[in-house]
């Protein structure tokens, strides 16, 4: 009997208050709901506080199908405080002294752990030493082989990481994913010479041994970097209402297409047309069409390779 594919994201969930109103939110909750959507069994693994933000975080969970893992803690529940500029592009001001900050290693967590095929994690929850180190000790407690995942979408946010964080995190994963203004930011922290982005994700992904690296680049397209090859997708330009959570789609649709045994080049044609569609609604959970979700054959004609025309502030200008 196949072994069920489990998948695991793990760091905040929180709510984005943006213009219209509070969302259901954090990277690693949007990525696993968007490869819930595919089929695939996941989980949001997060804490909340004993508030009644907690109540309406774990009712949202619940109202997106969305399985979880969300202990409470002695700390509010996390909300970011969302703008939007003219082109749908969020800024974001993230409170500090979260619940998400404070997630607690438990003995059900480890049990998830060593069931785990997938997993996905940023940089922002491990500010605190405390959600840091559970996210560590989950994903050394994974399963080892070929087929296991660990995924570090860096999302670089404010002030919130270092080093030390940016190092210990791409040696404990094997995809690491990536936007071009990150690059620049991550290669100067590390003193890299001035080469070419290109050149800098070869480099990432031969020295710290990755299966992939996906670098995206807003306007300029989106690249998937795996040893000898590289997959380049353009960006389609498509009517922005927010670009929030757009990247955590990306990061969804590509990882389940993986687990579905699709090739790269199709895993990252559909994680491109995700997450433009993904932009065009409000929040970073929209429902997915059909079209996306059931799909068998992943090659849209939107994305086949010309060059598109940027000619209006209001089309996509975002980073995945």
């Amino acid at each position: 009997m196949e072994k069920k594919q489990s998948v695991i994201g793990i760091g905040e969930a929180l709510f984005d208050v943006l213009p219209e109103g509070k969302k259901l939110g954090g990277a690693p909750a949007n990525f696993a709901y968007h490869v819930s959507q595919f089929g695939l069994e996941s989980c949001a693994v997060s804490a909340m506080g004993d508030d009644e933000l907690g109540k309406e975080l774990e009712k949202e969970l619940n109202d997106h199908h969305l399985n979880y893992q969300i202990d409470k803690v002695a700390y509010p529940t996390g909300t970011v405080q969302v703008s939007l500029d003219a082109n749908g592009i969020p800024c974001y001001d993230i409170k500090e002294g979260a619940a998400w900050d404070n997630i607690p290693y438990t003995p059900a967590l480890e049990e998830l752990a060593k069931n785990c095929t997938a997993a996905c994690f940023g940089s922002l929850a491990q500010r605190n030493e405390v959600s840091r180190n559970t996210i560590y000790r989950f994903l050394d407690h994974m399963p080892k082989g070929e087929g296991i995942l660990k995924i570090f979408d860096i999302n670089l946010r404010q002030g919130f990481y270092n080093k030390d964080i940016i190092t210990e995190s791409i040696k404990r994963c094997n995809i690491l994913k990536i936007n071009d203004e990150e690059l620049i930011t991550v290669s100067r922290i590390f003193g890299y010479p001035g080469i070419d982005l290109e050149n800098k994700c070869w480099l990432l992904l031969g020295k710290y041994n990755l299966k992939m690296l996906i670098l995206t680049c807003g306007v300029n397209g989106s690249y998937v970097f795996t040893p000898g090859e590289v997959s380049f997708i353009e960006t389609p330009k498509v009517e922005v209402a927010d670009t929030v959570g757009a990247g955590d789609s990306f990061t969804g649709a590509f990882v389940a297409s993986i687990l579905k045994g699709k090739s790269v080049r199709e895993a990252h044609e559909l994680a491109v047309k995700v997450s433009a569609f993904v932009c065009t609604q409000n929040g970073a959970m929209p429902v997915l069409p059909d079209e996306f979700t059931k799909q068998s054959h992943i090659c849209p004609k939107i994305f086949a390779k010309k060059q598109y025309k940027y000619k209006a502030a209001r089309f996509i200008i975002f980073d995945f």
